[in-house]
């Protein structure tokens, strides 16, 4: 930076009141200030009339606690605040409370202000319990479920565990070692039930590090199926090895719920995999499947078990894990109740497509801080972390709404929508707000957005995902 010489303009506009003049290798900028409104993220707009259009702020009304002090911001003041500050690319409860220096943001939400870092703190330490955090949040998952049409063929549940690590965090309730892709590490082993058609979460628990895989697990699958729409039919749970769980197996098979879930490789289950005779090759070049209807991991009946093995030196991609006994494969084992006339290379099929699952966690972890937020108290942090995955449910939500058949991440819609930015004035008795958008097919894309946002037709035409002039 050269020529940091302070420089008055006397004839420019009076909110600019100082340059600094800076260098960029060509040619002399000069870098004021003003006093007129402008805000960076006037592209939330058409996220808050989203909201405004679904009287979503009246929803967290009825559901969050009612904060008693006279002086505090109500909880769905705070909590639209929050969901804001995630869908911005806020992290930590502190790079939420930045948006109180918008001039904008609190207007647009229809709340008084975006809290402060330790209002957050405050509101999230308001849950104490389990129970109350089931009771608050049930409402709300529910809500997003009833937002779904129902599909001739029924949607597809998908259970799963992830590892959120919080290596120094040595003084937070629930931040236990535990076995992490990365080793033993201190973490959090949270419960997530999703919606594969639709990408939408359908439930949230969080559990400490060192809980067992299948902690809990029939209980949260209760819960998930209790608060699903009638319009919300299943045709098929799937899950990973952490669910193959002899209660949870009876629970699906009592309520007659189609099921695969991946089979744990116990040493029983390996000297089947090693005597196995009757491996019948498939159309994939180095793909082996066979079947069997077994009764196994302390099971009270038998199930059909499928297993597969791929050739390591065809298929070194695929998934699965290596026994030292059966050199040069890699081993996958699924246990399903589909019938037999689901072919077993079928079976295996269907289950691969639950990666869409995958990339949701992976979305959440990247995008919605579900690895960064953590509080002194374990039911905040759940607290916290429900609330910032209901802000990834609305996400979805508001590009369903758009018309969108192919969602984004939230990074794109950060960039493509909500980090525009605006000048506000005051004109005509209204507040306005102009947005920073060129002339073209840019504000033609902007045009049809807000009319697609404001229109009381859920059906009217579709939005196109991105402006022409992005090339994308």
């Amino acid at each position: 930076m050269k020529n940091q010489t302070k420089h008055t303009d006397e004839s420019g506009p009076q909110t600019v009141t100082e340059f600094i003049k800076v260098q960029n290798g060509q040619e002399t900028i000069q870098i004021g200030f003003t006093n007129q409104k402008i805000s960076a993220h006037a592209g939330l707009s058409t996220f808050a009339s989203y909201l405004h259009w679904h009287r979503f702020k009246y929803r967290l009304k009825a559901c969050l606690p009612v904060r008693t002090s006279p002086n505090a911001l109500a909880a769905e003041d705070l909590a639209l605040g929050f969901i804001s500050g995630i869908l911005a690319g806020a992290k930590k409860l502190a790079h939420v409370a930045y948006l109180r220096r918008d001039p904008l943001v609190a207007g647009l939400l229809g709340i008084e202000a975006v809290g402060s870092q330790s209002s957050f703190s405050r509101f999230f330490q308001g849950f104490k319990t389990g129970q109350q955090n089931s009771g608050c949040f049930e409402p709300l998952w529910q809500w997003g479920l009833e937002r779904l049409a129902s599909r001739p063929g029924g949607y597809t549940l998908d259970l799963d565990s992830t590892q959120l690590l919080h290596e120094d965090a040595h003084q937070k309730e629930g931040v236990r070692t535990g076995h992490t892709p990365r080793g033993y590490k201190r973490c959090y082993h949270p419960l997530l039930g999703m919606v594969a058609e639709a990408k939408l979460v359908a439930g949230f628990w969080l559990r400490p590090g060192n809980s067992r895989c299948d902690n809990n697990v029939v209980a949260f699958t209760h819960e998930l199926l209790r608060r699903l729409p009638p319009s919300i039919r299943l045709g098929l749970v799937r899950a990973d090895s952490g669910f193959c769980y002899e209660s949870w197996l009876e629970m699906l098979e009592a309520r007659r719920l189609a099921y695969i879930v991946v089979g744990r490789i116990y040493e029983p289950v390996r000297h089947l995999i090693k005597n196995m005779t009757r491996w019948q090759r498939t159309e994939l070049a180095g793909t082996e499947v066979a079947e069997e209807i077994y009764e196994g991991w302390n099971w009270s009946k038998p199930r059909r078990v499928v297993l597969l093995r791929h050739l390591q030196s065809r298929r070194p991609q695929a998934g699965g894990k290596l026994l030292l006994d059966c050199p040069g494969y890699v081993y996958q084992v699924l246990v399903t109740s589909l019938p037999l006339t689901v072919s077993a290379l079928e079976v295996w099929r269907r289950y691969n497509q639950r990666a869409g699952s995958e990339n949701i966690i992976k979305e959440l972890d990247a995008s919605f801080a579900l690895p960064q937020l953590c509080l002194t108290k374990f039911y905040a942090t759940e607290a916290a972390l429900s609330l910032a995955i209901l802000s990834y449910n609305l996400c979805v939500l508001f590009q369903r709404h758009l018309g969108w058949m192919h969602r984004v991440t939230a990074s794109t819609l950060r960039f493509l929508i909500f980090t525009t930015g605006g000048v506000i004035s005051q004109s005509g008795g209204y507040t306005t707000i102009r947005l920073a958008v060129p002339k073209g097919p840019d504000r033609q894309w902007w045009r049809g957005l807000l009319e697609k946002i404001t229109c009381p037709f859920r059906n009217c035409v579709a939005v196109e995902q991105r402006p022409a002039s992005t090339g994308l």
